[in-house]
């Protein structure tokens, strides 16, 4: 490998533009070694499903824009994320690069998406590049909830935690939170319908931010359930996720949910609540049933404790104990009908997507079952069953069922979470982990979390601050503040070896 004049692992978008700025770093050197990290560590790692084999072009062209664009000696400002590599979970479509968009799954190996993800138009407008496609768990795990592993797919294999190999990475945004926290990339892009990237960036002590949704287009994703899906940002650092969410947020015609958000976008974008003394005056409210109480005499139960006090050292306001209506039957999925809708939902968006692709081996959900039922050996059918996917092809849309459990979902997120944050006047709810996703997933809320410390056997564990939808400027103040505060993350050991 190529030495120079600047320490690459860990660092953040503001230092390797400055680096940029000053001569020390180009975007080629940055690629190549990003590269070589995946060769070396992804092997045992299995965070990445392949790179973009144009990377290396595509930094060359953007290191002579940078050229281009020097005034007098000085660098013109071409955006953050300009020259920065971005690792994009494999469901996340892109049509110009030769990459696939499998969701881990070989059924859809060699399909062709019809235009890049909104999302991935939006980076690479600005100057980002497409480093590759990160793995996750199999079509987000819904070809088995409870057969197929957190972060294995059939193209990558089994996800593995930087931190603790015998430790789960979550999922499903796995590799794209096993890759950021490995220095594998700088930053990459997740999905979250219920969980699944508050989790895996839990899990892998990296920040993920889950924006509220229709904040960010979902246009060109492979769906899972649409009314839920959003599109994020997994990074090492607050900014880093703020600088990512400002560049991918925003109105998009071909996904309507997006329309009625934009008007939560504040003029000048978010980096503006980079705060680091945003939890001054900020009220937040801890709810500990259940979150907390079985989490007694550990390290993380010891960490959340001396992080509230660190709330209010900081000028917060905490309210303690706080209590969530009916909060047992919102964090079952089978008592509040969530997976009923999840299904139904799955069946319809999946045809949908496969109906408008350019080219693909499956047209349904119905020819991927029978794919995996013929190709049993390389999607490992044998070990990892396919139940959810049968029993999600089994339903018939939305009827009158899953409309009253709609209705009731929105009831248990406005007499519950939301009627706590507006009672109360909250800022954020702070949990510990990501044990309260669902509660933001029922009603479209936006959190984040922020890597909080490690246990004995070194496995990672965060905070998460969540709020009601277009809370993002909030939150992004509290967690940024909380970080520069606690800087609680550290590197994995296996970059080290």
């Amino acid at each position: 490998m190529e030495e120079f004049d600047f320490i690459i692992e860990e660092a953040t978008i503001k230092e390797i533009q400055q680096a940029f700025a000053e001569g020390k770093l180009t975007s080629r050197q940055l690629v190549d070694f990003y590269l070589h990290q995946i060769e070396t560590l992804n092997p045992v790692l299995r965070g990445v499903i392949e790179v973009n084999p144009e990377a290396q072009l595509l930094a060359d062209e953007l290191d002579k824009e940078k050229g281009r664009s020097k005034n007098g000696g000085r660098l013109v400002d071409l955006g953050e994320l300009h020259g920065i590599p971005v690792l994009l979970k494999d469901t996340i479509g892109t049509s110009i690069d030769k990459l696939n968009t499998t969701a881990g799954s070989y059924s859809l190996l060699g399909s062709k998406v019809r235009r890049d993800a909104t999302v991935v138009e939006r980076l690479r407008k600005a100057g980002a590049i497409i480093l590759g496609k990160a793995s996750l768990s199999e079509w987000y795990k819904f070809r088995s909830l409870d057969g197929v592993p957190n972060g294995w797919c059939a193209r990558a294999g089994q996800g593995v935690n930087p931190y603790l190999s015998s430790g789960t990475p979550c999922g499903s945004s796995s590799g794209s939170a096993i890759s950021v926290a490995a220095n594998m990339v700088s930053v990459a892009l997740g999905s979250e319908t219920h969980s699944s990237i508050i989790c895996p960036a839990d899990h892998n002590s990296v920040v993920g931010l889950k924006p509220t949704v229709g904040l960010t287009s979902r246009a060109g994703v492979i769906p899972m359930t649409p009314r839920w899906d959003t599109i994020g940002p997994i990074c090492r650092t607050v900014s880093d996720a703020v600088y990512v969410l400002d560049v991918i947020a925003g109105s998009d015609p071909s996904d309507e949910a997006t329309t009625e958000v934009a008007k939560f976008i504040p003029e000048g974008g978010y980096k503006q609540y980079l705060n680091e003394n945003g939890l001054q005056g900020k009220k937040l409210g801890i709810v500990r049933h259940p979150f907390v109480e079985k989490m007694h005499n550990t390290r993380e139960f010891e960490a959340f404790e001396l992080h509230i006090n660190t709330f209010r050292e900081r000028g917060a306001h905490v309210i303690d104990n706080l209590k969530i209506d009916h909060i047992e039957t919102i964090l079952n999925p089978n008592h509040s009908g969530k997976l009923s809708i999840m299904m139904a939902d799955f069946k319809t968006s999946i045809n949908s997507y496969l109906k408008e692709l350019e080219n693909s081996p499956v047209h349904s959900l119905a020819d991927i079952i029978a794919f995996n039922e013929n190709n049993a050996e390389l999607e490992k059918l044998t070990e990892y069953d396919q139940k959810t996917f049968i029993e999600a092809e089994k339903t018939n849309g939305l009827g009158e069922h899953e409309k009253a459990i709609l209705e009731n979902l929105a009831n248990l997120s406005h007499s519950g979470f939301e009627k706590l944050m507006k009672d109360h006047e909250l800022d954020a709810m702070v949990t510990p982990g990501s044990r309260a996703c669902a509660v933001y997933a029922i009603g479209g809320c936006p959190a984040i979390t922020v890597p909080a410390g490690y246990d004995s056997d070194g496995m990672p564990f965060g905070v998460c601050f969540g709020g009601l939808k277009g809370s993002e400027p909030k939150l992004i103040e509290i967690s940024y503040a909380f970080e520069r505060a606690t800087k609680a993350r550290r590197p994995p050991s296996v970059v080290a070896s």
